[in-house]
């Protein structure tokens, strides 16, 4: 059963850096947000991601958050 568990987290947290990193690019080419996987990624990651965003000083237009939650 722990090995199970052990899988089953580690999937997910693979997934969730996929879906960061998903963000992070589709924010190049839509920064807007207007597209339906867009819109998506979006919500999936801004409550994970708006916490580190306040923390972090602004860095002249590059966003580091994605960054550092995959990190963390």
């Amino acid at each position: 059963m722990p090995d199970s568990l052990y899988t089953l987290v580690s999937y997910l947290f693979n997934a969730l850096t996929l879906v960061v990193i998903g963000r992070a690019l589709l924010s190049w080419f839509d920064p807007g947000m207007r597209s339906s996987v867009g819109r998506v990624l979006y919500d999936i990651t801004e409550p994970m991601l708006a916490p580190i965003r306040r923390l972090l000083p602004g860095m002249g237009g590059i966003d580091f958050s994605p960054i550092i939650l995959i990190i963390l």
